[in-house]
């Protein structure tokens, strides 16, 4: 190497520490690392009290790094289902007040099929709206408009899906966002191939699945996942050289359908045993992982890791068509916890106590007053959010472990629409079609194997009464039955047998 090159490597250096340096000093910046349908086990970091095989079978070192920088929760929970959980976490609103109760993708119709004894209710089917007086959309303040108040530079890396295609909320941009890169209405990537360009086509599909945005790299020979960490990487380049603090959403494709093999890393999954599709998604895992290793690396060449807040988190349960989460019962869209607890680490640096752990349950609506106070704004003066801010957890203080955490699915999409309470460990599960109920005692059966609604009626009472008064106070909607036109009733009006 050149005297003079090493001259010019050593002047940029400098400018990156001077320039990190210079961002605000009060305001943490933001990383929040979301993956899409990533299970509660698909990962090397064990989340359960014990190591299990899916632990064992995939392959995420930076997760194990950032767990041992941070606080590793075994208890945080999302919505089953992608679109009810995003629309939550930029809200701080249950689905149950956003009526986001399923996912989005066209302006005017609901991926709901037909049942033979309910009808799903007229549910907000355009997804979060940037304008009040759209048609069957939310309106809300969202999580970036309230960051960028505060002096942050809000970036929008990846998946979006907060909105039906031809509404305003589709962009990112319309929502608060000063950046937004391949964000659109899809909830999923035409495909993950830059030789296929990002599009759907090459297996008959529509268009609309293309990802938006990333001309530049077709036809590269670069997989989806690292097109977007290297666009999320020069992104915090540029907000530490205009020396803001940051807000990244660096919410990742990877690893929903469809399942393509990353190259990267296929090979040694299927030289370890595992079939095709395994090793494929556990290439894609891997793949989300050394992205979130790469941005992690970028933090600390820029200097500003140690005032970088990292928070990593699924956005619902695996599907079904991948290994079950053992030992969770259920998957994606399911009640059971397959579907809802998501993998979650937080690392805060000079807060959070490093290899820490908590049994705390959070819920994803939690993230948008959490974020806030991260950055020392106030909530909007207003009712309607759900959310609780976690930061006294990172704290390392007590909190209510007896909060009652909600979630509701009125649809008739891929399962049987229900409703869920859960408050201390106890989780009551309200089936609508049947008017039933499942209560489970967490802590004792995390798989969920024996309903215990007949031996504690009375427990089973008083959830269903909270439950039904929480439904109500939102206004939840309820599917309807067929044979009558009327509504479902709500849990705490159905006799308890």
């Amino acid at each position: 190497m050149s005297s003079r090159h090493t001259l010019t490597v050593l002047l940029l250096f400098i400018v990156f520490q001077i320039a990190g340096f210079s961002q605000q000093t009060d305001k943490p910046n933001i990383v929040f690392f979301f993956v899409d349908d990533m299970g509660w086990q698909d990962t090397s970091v064990p989340f359960y009290k014990e190591v299990t095989k899916l632990n064992r079978e995939y392959y995420t070192p930076n997760m194990e790094i950032l767990a041992s920088e941070g606080m590793k929760f075994t208890q945080a929970y999302a919505a089953a289902v992608c679109s009810p959980s995003r629309v939550s976490l930029i809200t701080g609103m249950n689905p149950a007040r956003h009526r986001v109760t399923n996912w989005t993708l066209r302006k005017g119709k609901s991926p709901d099929p037909e049942h033979p004894i309910v009808t799903s209710p007229n549910w907000n089917l355009n997804g979060l709206s940037a304008n009040p007086n759209e048609e069957l959309a939310v309106y809300h303040i969202t999580l970036p408009e309230l960051l960028k108040k505060e002096g942050y530079k809000t970036i929008h890396v990846g998946k979006a899906h907060f909105g039906a295609d031809q509404t305003s909320g589709e962009d990112p941009l319309n929502l608060g966002f000063d950046v937004n890169i391949a964000g659109h209405a899809a909830g999923a990537p035409g495909s993950y191939y830059s030789e296929k360009h990002f599009s759907s086509t090459w297996r008959k599909g529509d268009k609309i699945w293309d990802v938006p945005g990333l001309e530049k790299y077709y036809d590269q020979n670069i997989f989806l996942t690292e097109a977007l960490t290297l666009e999320a990487n020069q992104e915090i380049e540029n907000a530490v050289k205009e020396g803001k603090p940051f807000y990244l959403y660096m919410s990742h494709y990877a690893v929903h359908a469809p399942w393509e093999k990353d190259p990267r890393y296929y090979q040694k999954f299927i030289d370890q045993g595992l079939d095709k599709f395994q090793a494929a998604y556990a290439s894609m895992l891997e793949g989300m992982d050394k992205s979130l290793g790469d941005i992690m690396t970028q933090l600390k060449k820029l200097g500003i890791d140690d005032k970088t807040i990292v928070v990593f988190m699924s956005d619902n349960g695996s599907p079904s068509q991948t290994p079950p989460n053992l030992p969770l019962r259920g998957h994606k869209i399911d009640p059971y916890e397959g579907g809802i607890r998501v993998p979650m680490i937080v690392k805060w640096p000079g807060v959070v106590a490093e290899k820490s752990e908590t049994n705390d349950y959070v819920i994803i609506e939690d993230i948008f007053p959490t974020f806030l106070e991260m950055a020392g704004a106030k909530k909007p003066e207003k009712k309607s959010e759900d959310g609780k801010s976690f930061v006294s957890i990172l704290e390392g203080k007590k909190t209510n472990s007896e909060r009652p955490l909600f979630w509701h699915f009125p649809n008739t999409y891929d399962v049987p629409p229900y409703s869920i309470i859960r408050k201390g460990d106890w989780k009551l599960i309200y089936q609508h079609v049947d008017q039933t109920f499942e209560l489970y005692k967490i802590p004792n059966d995390i798989s969920e194997t024996q309903n215990l609604i007949s031996q504690n009626q009375k427990k089973a009472k008083e959830l269903a009464k909270k439950l039904g008064r929480y439904l109500k106070k939102t206004q939840a909607q309820m599917p309807s039955i067929n044979a009558t036109g009327e509504s479902v009733p709500y849990p705490d009006e159905v006799e308890i047998k």
